[in-house]
Order: C-alpha cells, then sequence, then structure tokens
C-alpha cells in the first residue's frame, strides 16, 4: 500500500521541476495550502447537501408550484396485464407492427387497443411536471447561490482581473478561506448529484451525465490538490454562469409562462455560446496554455489538467452544435407551423382563427426550443 502511494504521489508528476512535497508541508503559522485531505469534507457535506434538497422540494419548492397552479397530474394506468407487462418490462416499451399482430392474435386484442396499451404503460412511468418543477427550482437555486458566491469571491480576487497572478509563485499559493469554500461546496454539490442521479427523474443522457459528473468531480479535486485553485475558480464560475438561467427556462416552461420562457431561453443562448466558445477559450485556456507556460513551464500533471480542460472546449462545441440544431429546427417549425396558419386562415377568411395578440414565428420558434430543452435535458 505504501509503495502505492508512493507511486501515485510522484512528486516528478505532480510538481513543477525542483519542487518537493515537503517543501509544501510547513507554510507559514496560520497559512496553509490544499491538500488531499481537504476534500474529505465534501463526501458529508453532499449528504448534507442532498438532505436539504429533499426538505427545499418538500416544503419550498412543491408550495411554489402550487401557487403556480402546477399539479401532480396523474397519467391514466395502463390496465393490468401479466403478458403485456413482461414484454413491456424486458422485451420493448414500443413494439414494432409484427410483434403487435402476435400479441392481437394470442390475447385476442385489436392492434389499436395493444398501441394504446402501451401508450398508457410508457405515459405511466413519466414524472408528473410537479415532480420536474421541483428539481428544476432545487437546481436553479443552488446553481443560483454558487455562481453569486462566486462571482462575488472572485470580483475581488486578483486573478480575475489579470490570469497571470494564477502562476506567479506557483505553486506556493496560499489557500484563502474563501477560495476553500467555494472548491468544497462545489464538489460537494457534484457528489450529491451522482447520489441523486438515481432517484431522480431518469432521463435519456443517464449515463453521459453521469460521466460528466464523474469528469467534474475528478477534474475539481485534481486542480485541488495540485494547487491550481485560482484558475480552477474561474473555471467553475464560467460554467455556472449559465446553468441557473436554462434552469429558470425550465421553470417557467413548466408553469406555462411562454414569453419569459422564450426571453430566458434567449439570454441562456447568448450567455452559454459567449462563456463556453469566447470567454473561456481565450481568457481561460489562454492563461493555462500560454501564460503558465511562460511563468512556470510545463509539467506532468500540467499537461494532464490542460489536456482536460480541452476536452472540456470540445464538449463546449459539441453541446453548442446540438443546442444550436435544437433552436434551428425548433424556430423552423415553429415557422412552419405560423404559415399553415396563415394559410388556414386565408381559405377559412374567418376572424375566429386570427393568430394570437402579439403572436409571431418568432414566439412560436422559441417556444419549440424551450420544450425541446425540457424534453432532453
Amino acid at each position: 500500500m505504501a509503495t502505492l502511494a508512493a507511486w501515485f504521489w510522484n512528486e516528478r508528476f505532480w510538481l513543477p521541476h525542483n519542487v518537493t512535497w515537503a517543501d509544501l508541508a510547513d507554510p507559514a503559522p496560520g497559512a496553509e495550502y490544499p491538500k488531499a485531505g481537504h476534500l474529505l469534507a465534501a463526501l458529508p457535506l453532499a449528504l448534507f447537501i442532498f438532505a436539504v434538497r429533499i426538505l427545499f422540494e418538500r416544503l419550498i419548492a412543491r408550495p411554489c408550484a402550487h401557487m403556480l397552479r402546477i399539479q401532480a397530474e396523474g397519467s391514466r394506468r395502463a390496465q393490468p396485464n401479466a403478458v403485456l407487462e413482461k414484454v413491456f418490462t424486458s422485451i420493448t416499451k414500443s413494439p414494432d407492427p409484427r410483434r403487435l399482430d402476435g400479441l392481437s392474435k394470442q390475447l385476442d386484442w385489436e392492434v389499436r387497443k395493444l398501441q394504446r396499451w402501451f401508450r398508457h404503460r410508457r405515459n405511466q412511468d413519466k414524472p408528473s411536471t410537479l415532480t420536474k418543477f421541483c428539481e428544476s427550482m432545487w437546481r436553479f437555486t443552488f446553481y443560483l447561490f454558487i455562481f453569486t458566491y462566486g462571482f462575488h469571491f472572485l470580483w475581488q480576487s486578483p486573478w480575475m482581473w489579470d490570469t497571470r497572478q494564477c502562476w506567479y509563485n506557483y505553486p506556493f499559493q496560499l489557500l484563502s478561506p474563501g477560495l476553500y469554500y467555494y472548491y468544497v461546496t462545489e464538489l460537494a454539490f457534484y457528489w450529491s448529484l451522482m447520489f441523486s442521479q438515481f432517484t431522480d427523474i431518469k432521463r435519456k443522457d443517464f449515463l453521459l451525465m453521469f460521466i460528466h459528473h464523474l469528469a467534474t468531480v475528478s477534474l475539481v479535486s485534481f486542480s485541488y490538490v495540485n494547487n491550481m485553485v485560482r484558475v480552477g475558480s474561474l473555471v467553475m464560475c464560467v460554467h455556472d454562469v449559465s446553468d441557473f438561467l436554462l434552469e429558470a427556462a425550465k421553470l417557467a416552461n413548466y408553469a406555462k409562462y411562454q414569453r419569459v420562457c422564450d426571453s430566458l431561453f434567449v439570454l441562456f443562448g447568448v450567455v452559454f455560446f459567449s462563456t463556453r466558445l469566447i470567454i473561456y477559450p481565450f481568457w481561460v485556456l489562454n492563461s493555462t496554455l500560454f501564460e503558465s507556460w511562460t511563468i512556470i513551464g510545463p509539467f506532468p500533471s500540467w499537461w494532464l489538467f490542460n489536456g482536460l480542460l480541452l476536452v472540456l472546449q470540445v464538449l463546449h462545441i459539441i453541446w453548442s452544435y446540438f443546442i444550436a440544431r435544437i433552436a434551428f429546427k425548433a424556430m423552423l417549425r415553429g415557422k412552419v407551423r405560423m404559415l399553415t396558419f396563415t394559410s388556414q386562415t386565408k381559405l377559412e377568411a374567418t376572424a375566429s382563427v386570427a393568430p394570437p395578440r402579439g403572436s409571431t414565428n418568432w414566439d412560436q420558434g422559441i417556444g419549440c426550443v424551450c420544450e425541446a430543452l425540457v424534453g432532453v435535458s
């Protein structure tokens, strides 16, 4: 075990040349450097955050949903049938025509009745709007809190205004209490997301999001142990700024405040693209790749850290592409609906089918975008 620990904590990997762990062992009285043991506090804090979330959803989010007239609508339950239930759970949730024909002969049911049963059975497992609203309200609240705290802390930090401060005197940079709380709270939240993923709404991107949360935990922990917390705090803040806007758009969508949802989505899109495709690569990556190379020079963990940050940038590009594609298709769908509606209006020549007051192609398109994003996230 000692040999494995010595191999893992090899100074030549973690630290710049001519720096040892002994050099970081005895800071000045009252001062401290980041240590791996500090991160253990994130695990009990994650359980605490998970417990707070349960109370928040029951005592705050649910009453807010009722005030907005969001109810736990119950989907129509499928008629109990052992044969169909076995097919649904073990074989397929959406049987093809050939299987439907076989079931029709076996049960002496019409195909339309079978299709209706499978539709009701699928809807039976879907979470209610109330459940989705409560989850989004919790995420919105935490994301807003952590971004506000992080931005307030960084506003007073010199490395926000001059990113070269992230590397001067590295790794002999003392850990401030504010930076420690920011890191441990962020890490604990992502640990709690990993726990809660198994109890939350099961989404299509379950595995992808689990890998994302695991990668986030690994990257945050790695940068802390390596004392790259200054630039790490910039990375966290850049990523937190758009998350609460997306959750806010979802909340507005669930509450059927479509104009608010539209506006929030537009704001989310602008912030997401500007932070992930402009600020992150040209401000953060520029510092980690080029400023750090000039000031401290590369070493093994430096290469790994920058490799992870570059992988993150690739994910940003992929996510931006998908968001743009969803937006384009939804806008186009809204435009087609509006054109179809206009054609019907001309043919019928009646005021009873006039478009809603203030309705535009843009409104319908953005509404489709918000619905699409709620569906995929």
